[in-house]
């Protein structure tokens, strides 16, 4: 991992925590790299379909798997993951051919015939087992087998970063996503209900008393956003007239919920849909549908397919992390998984140590939320009150290439990161249209987080490299230090432990007054009227940038 070093305590910092970097295996290296047999092909369908028997905690079932080949010279072995302690039955190839294949731990080499560049083939591929079982979903991931409130049967995934070849062999790598979609069907006992992504296709009765319910989208989607939920479930919907149109809406929730989710949840979804349309551009699926899916576990952004198990209250499980009381006025759980279909599910990185585009951004659209609905100075307090969250203990981005995945602080401090960028811009419509122009020109896309961070500095016309260096790299929170030279009317200034070069503007508002200064490692200074001192004191600075502010006696070199 590369570190940058601004000052000596840094340094220490940093060889401290070379020192605790993990060490990666393998088999880390296979689920996080593009490896040579999973280069010269390229998923353009998953279609799958599983048994799950909520009894004996043991599912069956196919992936059919559409592909292209996109390499001339590739060799002739197919990596499909599956973890364990699943196993893959049988593949078969254009549905005439069974294949061969081995195994090396999650990994399945699969031999494959000679195939032209730009054919394209699929391969059934047949698996089954006694799944890993999460343990606290959804931060741990596999099946879930619990009862209801009434004892009856729920079942779900989630597979973020343990991944989708937890439940169901695939490409697992976040880069390449199915061009055309992806359907999934489940086969259950006729009294339960199974929700999956997308809309409903097909429900088929079999004589064994068993239904299957076919689901699918037509965008690309993430391989770990395809979720299944089954249990007792009621669906109602509506409406949302939104900038594209007619929007359908979604909600199903488990039978005894429902009449309290019928008053609870649509003013809550159009709310959120009406802020993030106007911050971030038209929701990204109106093809597939807008659906809440109410969820045994607190929530996940599975894409047109949210989970949601917030208990139909304010806050994050009643909590208000700012500590402002803004928090307890909207749910969390609705806001911010709606919030991943624009940055996530729309906009993807394809390696997991960039995870900080999908939840940086995300946790600024809570603000962002705020600051529609509420106003701006509500954002300033509840983005300010978030920081109370953050930890600094180890870097945002970790090492790439082994499915790793960075500090927590990927949400407040990189939340916070953003509204400092946003403050320092001073121009909200340039802002938004920043956050508009991500969403339409990396539509559907997957790619490095770099390329938003150099979007953003070429729109803005200025170059954030250093800001991003500080807040994604390191641990160090900048100073600024502030000099009061009263008879003189001047007020110097200087940014200490911070990279070299760090350059974040600060634009200061009063009433009527503005000034702006980009403070560098040395120290400048801005002459200023005594009435408008007041635009430097620390607490209107601190309130708007993720700085810490010292008023200094004197000036030290």
């Amino acid at each position: 991992m590369k570190r940058f070093l601004g000052c000596l305590l840094f340094a220490a910092i940093s060889i401290q925590l070379h020192a605790q970097e993990k060490k990666f295996t393998h088999a880390d290296t296979l689920r996080g790299t593009i490896t040579p047999e999973r280069a010269w092909w390229d998923v353009l369908k998953y279609d799958i379909s599983v048994t799950p028997n909520f009894e004996k905690k043991y599912t069956s079932g196919c992936n059919i798997i559409t592909y292209k080949v996109v390499q001339e010279k590739h060799p002739e072995v197919m990596q499909i993951d599956l973890q364990e302690p699943l196993k893959i039955d049988s593949i078969v190839y254009d549905k005439t051919k069974s294949l061969t294949f081995k195994r090396e731990g999650n990994v399945f080499y699969v031999q494959t015939p000679k195939q032209k560049i730009n054919s394209k083939h699929e391969v059934q591929v047949y698996f089954s087992g006694k799944p890993h079982e999460a343990v606290r979903p959804p931060w741990d991931g596999g099946w879930t087998f619990v009862n209801d409130e009434k004892g009856r049967p729920w079942m779900t995934v989630t597979c973020q970063e343990i991944g989708a070849s937890i439940w169901y062999p695939n490409k697992d790598h976040q880069s390449d996503e199915p061009d055309n979609g992806a359907s999934l069907t489940m086969r259950v006992s006729k009294e339960l209900m199974a929700v999956g992504n997308g809309h409903l296709l097909d429900t088929t009765q079999h004589k064994d008393g068993t239904v299957s319910y076919k689901w699918g989208v037509e965008n690309p989607i993430s391989n770990y956003t395809i979720i299944p939920y089954i249990g007792h479930y009621e669906n109602f919907s509506e409406t949302y007239k939104g900038l594209n149109g007619k929007l359908e809406l979604d909600y199903w929730v488990l039978d005894y919920n429902l009449k309290k989710a019928k008053e609870y949840m649509p003013p809550e979804v159009n709310n959120t849909l009406k802020a993030f349309e106007y911050w971030f551009g038209p929701y990204p699926f109106y093809e597939d549908g807008f659906k809440i899916v109410e969820s045994e576990h607190l929530g996940m952004e599975h894409q047109s397919n949210i989970a949601y198990g917030n208990r139909f209250s304010g806050g994050y499980k009643g909590k208000d992390l700012s500590n402002t009381g803004i928090g307890l006025t909207w749910d969390f759980v609705i806001v911010h998984e709606a919030g991943h279909e624009w940055f996530g599910n729309n906009v993807t990185v394809n390696d997991l140590a960039d995870l900080y585009i999908h939840e940086s951004f995300t946790n600024y659209s809570e603000t962002l939320f705020i600051d529609y609905w509420y106003g701006e100075e509500a954002a300033n307090d509840y983005n300010y009150g978030i920081r109370s969250g953050i930890k600094n203990d180890t870097p945002i981005i970790p090492s790439y290439g082994v499915n790793a995945r960075g500090s927590g602080d990927m949400y407040p401090k990189g939340g916070n990161m953003l509204h400092s960028i946003r403050h320092s811009m001073s121009d909200d419509a340039l802002f938004r249209q920043i956050l508009i122009g991500i969403n339409k020109d990396y539509r559907n896309g997957t790619i490095a987080g770099k390329v938003i961070l150099d979007y953003i500095s070429k729109q803005a016309n200025y170059n954030y490299s250093k800001v991003y260096e500080q807040y994604l790299t390191t641990i160090q929170i900048p100073k600024l230090q502030l000099y009061i030279d009263a008879p003189r009317s001047r007020i110097f200034y200087r940014y200490v432990n911070c990279v070299d070069g760090f350059n974040l503007p600060l634009v200061l508002k009063g009433d009527k007054d503005k000034i702006k200064i980009v403070p560098s490692s040395e120290w400048q200074s801005v002459g200023i009227q005594k009435e408008n001192q007041y635009l430097l004191t620390p607490w209107r600075i601190e309130h708007k940038y993720y700085v810490d502010v010292e008023l200094v006696k004197e000036m030290e070199k």
